[in-house]
């Protein structure tokens, strides 16, 4: 479970991946709405293979008619150890954000999004549908994952939207505040904040556990968002969102992973609470929780290798979410479609269920 340090050329500005483990099922107190929850006119999202040359647009999503158990990969998959905090690129199979198969149809023209861990995953995910719904987008991440974001950030451009690199270490107050300043100078304003980046390192033991690793994921998971928040609600105009990526081990912890979770469990609480306390100025704060999804996150000490390999096993689809099958709900949450939502956590698990 150590970790290795920053080094000072890392400050900047910038985030985590923002997956979240093997996300469990769950059985607790959150207003919290299912899997099953309708989106609006989204649909079933297929894979980039079978989506290529598709004419569906997305207030559908994506193409409808895809078996959503047997469309995506399933275990057993290979180990693949990689070191804090990876790569998507090199993972096998590599993670479906949508690259060539969200379709966009203008449900957030011209608003303008800050996205932290960016680069891969749910939040790679989340930058490519939001530039193809045509938002402008700037994404933050750990200059160790600047290879995974240039390809984000050039997939914004594609869309010709602006697209803005913040490259840094959230763990510091000074680059939360930097990273919001520099996305609403370069996007000419701000009226999105997902705040999904996230550090998940798997300890059996509590006597493992170090001071310095619990404090790690303590400050990128609560203090970062705590401080991102606070650097942009003078920014945020009315009508604006907030949208947290909490987990499934916010309801269902799992013994592994102590400091995560109990982080997970304050961002569903910072929703509720925000939520009601943001809305006097018009600003609608809302939450993810994922089950268990395909990302960097697992495989570079999210979970032990043995558990990798059969990774999103013990869910109704018997496998993982790709992270393009939870880009939708980023979109709706912060469309004005969702006018009437605020303090909510909306569960995404693969049919496990969540707390209700």
């Amino acid at each position: 479970m150590a970790r290795k340090s920053e080094t000072d050329a890392q400050k900047k500005t910038s985030s985590l991946t923002g997956q979240n483990k093997k996300d469990r099922p769950s059985v607790g107190r959150r207003t919290v709405l299912s899997s099953a929850v309708a989106l609006g006119s989204l649909s079933v999202i297929p894979s980039a293979h079978a989506a290529e040359g598709a004419s569906s647009t997305m207030g559908a999503g994506m193409q409808s008619q895809a078996d959503p158990v047997g469309h995506y990969p399933k275990p057993p998959f290979p180990k693949q150890p990689q070191q804090w905090p990876g790569l998507q690129s090199k993972m096998d199979p590599r993670p479906d954000c949508g690259e060539t198969s969200y379709k966009g149809s203008g449900r957030l023209a011209g608003r303008k999004a800050l996205i932290t861990g960016g680069d891969s995953g749910i939040g790679r995910a989340v930058a490519i549908a939001y530039a193809r719904e045509g938002a402008d987008v700037a994404i933050s991440y750990l200059p160790q994952e600047e290879s995974d974001a240039r390809e984000v950030i050039e997939l914004i451009q594609k869309e010709g939207r602006k697209a803005v690199a913040l490259p840094g270490d959230l763990r510091k107050e000074e680059v939360c505040q930097n990273v919001v300043k520099t996305a609403v100078e370069k996007l000419g304003g701000l009226d999105i904040l997902v705040n999904n980046a996230g550090r998940q390192q798997y300890c059996e033991d509590i006597l493992e556990l170090t001071t310095e690793a619990f404090d790690w994921t303590l400050k990128t998971n609560i203090y970062a968002l705590f401080w991102l928040v606070k650097a942009a609600v003078p920014h945020l105009p009315k009508g604006s969102a907030i949208i947290n990526t909490t987990s499934s081990n916010a309801y269902s912890p799992s013994p592994i992973l102590v400091d995560y979770s109990l982080t997970k469990a304050a961002i569903a609480n910072m929703t509720h609470t925000l939520g009601q306390q943001l809305l006097k100025r018009g600003i609608r704060v809302n939450a993810v929780a994922p089950g268990p999804f395909w990302s960097a996150l697992q495989v570079c000490g999210g979970q032990p290798q043995s558990a990798v390999e059969k990774f999103g096993s013990e869910t109704a689809y018997q496998r993982p979410g790709q992270p393009v099958e939870i880009a939708p709900v980023y979109v709706t949450l912060a469309s004005h479609e969702s006018s009437y939502v605020t303090a909510q956590v909306w569960g995404i698990t693969g049919g496990n269920g969540m707390p209700g």
